[in-house]
């Protein structure tokens, strides 16, 4: 390495030992136009990046792409678009060489050798991984994903080159069959065009967005394409007026601007057309204006004269320069009401935050000098990939990973406050949960309660702009499964399923070892005499490392106890086919296991009631009442499968039940009802009321947490003394949807 931190050039990569017979890149037009964009390098920048094209074009010689043109020209195409963003030179070369490691024989070493580390690091994460260690091209392509966000946490310039890359060849899949255009078009849809929307490359993202709508849908991006040509054409006049009134009127007021037309793209309209069933000439704000001005009060000043010009739309003006976008984006949006009732956007901001709006954290290597923007979109970005780490590090698998970061690239749209007064972003329709795990995992799985604009709510309350929200913690409180189907962001989602599995597998190693316990005493044994020995011959056929993973696979119903225990007192040849060990004492539960007993949902069986119980792979014990409908065929056609289970004297839970009452319809009927069954201690968990119900009687459906069956035969009585109840009866098989 030379001493200005540039790598020395081998006499192999020299200009001058080029084959006669080659012809100079020097010749190629795209080449030269290539290098005169780099003249924001040093000179001994730009002959490293010349090295660096001859090494990866004699790496790809003889390789071509689909069209028929020199493989080189995508690698050149990528590092144009990496130069064009004025990214240093180690963000160049890597653009060069981004697929050498992919497909070619050169390797990390060799690129160390003659580039540097940093640079072959940067190729090295974005060459794809090995797919034979893969299942499906699905799971290798979530892990490739995987990896390359990992890759982007380290270095922001791996993003902007997969970009760069994912851009260049939606630009060139002419040549490609219509099913793969359709499904790279599809992930860049759902994965990359996001992620340049996350990073503030507004540009880039309408780009990709317009590119993958024509590949997945040529015919109506064509016919789209048509009316927006037309109707730029019927409203030019509009336009040119609009135009004219706002440099006017700015320029009245001494404002000294930049004002810009501009158009909604493609997708975008396409989008909105889908979402809100509108057609073509329903779409009234396909067009809006960009002012740019010097300063950050002249843009307040601006808006001041734009809303004494045009009446200003209500609730539609934004502030994203006093609270920026996670992204770093900041501008003044306001919708107007122009001639002839049209409505359009006019989006006011400085020309240093019109760079970053276009070009987002690629503006930062321009502005990198500056403390107030470059250093602070960097750290921004940086702390969101940052979290993506935290997200991987809870995942199970690449598939899930991939799954958390998918609900994370949507734009975050709402701000809340802490009591504080810290500014938390999430997107539209997060919940109290949501903000709870956004401030502190701790926080978010002790959440208890949210006091939101000082009145006590539910976590589940959806949050709006402006909101100021203080949550409650109690140790007592915990996640529950029921979070997931209202929380919006990865990070909650990543964590509520991070701590149900945790839990999941310690309330199920506990009911595996009860009940190996069980069946080792239906053997004449306890679970303390068995030998050591006979637990390391175990441990070493099953595969498992600890005593304690033999415990979980029984408890969440991989192994069966009765196997297990005649292997633990070498009685294999007693073992009889699966599911059909020798019967013991009834297993004893208390229901307090947590998700390793499982209450099923169509009986509700509660204490006191005679149950039993069948275990399923993954799911632990699910327990039934003996007389519950849902399971007459199972128990006939697979007796064995199905264990006897017995209630603890003292169960000391809550359990849910559904009571079917009949009334007759007078007034303060339902309130009576209600007050009956809170004044006997009981709480009511919901009710509803048949609607197809009318004239003398009502059907009321209630559910509500009993301690047993005697206490519900108690409540059922009192009810009954109501004079309007007609009926009372416990209700069985799944609730109405």
């Amino acid at each position: 390495m030379a001493a200005t931190g540039i790598p020395t050039i081998p006499a192999e990569l020299a200009v001058a030992d080029e084959p006669a017979d080659i012809l100079s890149p020097e010749d190629d037009p795209a080449y030269r136009v290539f290098l005169d964009s780099l003249n924001y390098l040093s000179p001994e920048e730009i002959d490293l990046v010349r090295k660096a094209y001859l090494f990866g074009e004699e790496a790809h010689r003889g390789q071509v792409r689909k069209s028929g043109e020199p493989y080189i020209t995508h690698p050149l195409a990528v590092a144009g678009a990496i130069a064009d963003w004025k990214i240093d030179v180690e963000g160049v070369i890597a653009a060069l060489l981004h697929d050498v490691m992919e497909d070619t024989a050169v390797g990390k070493a060799e690129i160390v050798e003659h580039f540097g580390k940093p640079v072959a690091d940067l190729v090295d994460g974005l060459s794809k991984l090995d797919r034979i260690e893969f299942q499906s091209q699905e799971d290798a392509q979530a892990e490739n994903f995987r990896k390359m966000l990992m890759a982007m946490a380290r270095d922001l310039r791996v993003v902007l080159i997969k970009l760069a890359d994912r851009h260049h060849n939606l630009q060139t899949m002419a040549a490609v069959r219509a099913e793969k255009r359709r499904r790279i078009a599809r992930e860049t849809l759902e994965i990359y065009a996001p992620i340049a929307g996350r990073l503030g490359l507004s540009t880039l993202f309408n780009e990709l967005q317009d590119l993958s709508f024509q590949l997945i849908y040529p015919m109506r991006a064509r016919v789209l394409g048509r009316a927006l040509k037309a109707a730029r054409g019927n409203r030019r006049e509009l336009l040119s007026r609009i135009l004219d009134g706002i440099k006017g009127k700015l320029g009245a007021a001494n404002i000294e601007a930049d004002v810009f037309g501009r158009e909604k793209s493609l997708y975008s309209i396409y989008r909105k057309m889908l979402d809100k069933r509108l057609s073509f000439s329903q779409v009234l704000d396909v067009y809006g204006f960009r002012v740019v001005v010097k300063d950050v009060p002249t843009t307040y000043l601006a808006l001041g004269s734009l809303h004494a010009l045009y009446k200003p739309v209500p609730g539609k003006f934004k502030d994203y320069i006093a609270i920026p976008k996670p992204n770093g984006y900041q501008s003044l949006h306001t919708t107007l009401i122009g001639p002839h009732g049209t409505p359009f956007e006019v989006q006011i901001r400085t020309a240093a935050m019109d760079k970053v709006a276009q070009e987002g954290i690629a503006s930062h290597w321009l502005y990198k000098d500056s403390e107030s923007l470059g250093d602070e979109l960097q750290q921004k970005t940086t702390k969101w990939f940052h979290s993506l780490l935290e997200l991987q590090s809870t995942a199970v698998d690449s598939s899930e990973f991939l799954e958390h970061v998918k609900v994370d690239l949507f734009p975050h749209e709402i701000y809340v406050f802490t009591p504080k007064g810290k500014i938390i972003p999430l997107p539209r329709g997060a919940t109290a949960v949501d903000l709870a795990y956004a401030v502190h995992t701790d926080i978010g799985n002790h959440s208890a309660l949210a006091r939101i604009n000082f009145n006590l709510m539910p976590l589940a309350t959806e949050l709006t702009n402006g909101d100021r929200v203080d949550i409650v913690t109690s140790a007592d409180a915990h996640p529950t499964a029921e979070w997931l189907t209202h929380v919006k962001t990865g990070r909650a989602r990543s964590k509520i399923r991070h701590y149900l599995k945790t839990a999941h597998v310690d309330e199920s190693t506990a009911l595996g070892e009860k009940m190996l316990g069980q069946e080792l005493r239906a053997l004449g044994v306890s679970a303390a005499e068995v030998p050591v020995a006979r637990w390391r011959s175990v441990l070493r056929d099953s595969g498992n490392r600890l005593v304690k993973e033999v415990y979980t696979d029984i408890g969440l119903g991989f192994r069966l106890a009765g196997v297990v225990a005649r292997r633990l007192l070498s009685k294999e040849h007693a073992t009889l086919p699966a599911g059909q060990e020798t019967p013991g004492a009834s297993l004893v539960i208390r229901g307090s296991e947590g998700m390793a007993v499982q209450f099923a949902p169509c009986c509700q069986p509660i204490p006191g009631d005679p149950v039993i119980g069948s275990i399923w792979k993954g799911k632990g014990l699910v327990i039934h009442t003996h007389d519950c409908p849902a399971i007459r065929k199972a128990r006939s056609a697979k007796p064995a499968k199905w264990i006897d289970v017995e209630w603890e004297p003292e169960a000391g839970q809550l359990f849910s039940v559904r009571v079917q009452v009949v009334v007759q319809n007078t007034l303060g009927a339902l309130g009576r009802i209600a007050t009956e069954i809170s004044s006997s201690g009981t709480n009511i968990l919901n009710v509803h009321m048949d609607e197809k119900d009318s004239g003398l009687y009502t059907t009321l459906h209630f559910t509500i947490q009993v301690a047993d069956r005697t206490s519900l035969a108690r409540l059922m009585r009192s009810l009954r003394r109501i004079p309007e109840v007609v009926r009372i009866s416990r209700e069985q098989g799944l609730p109405a949807a």
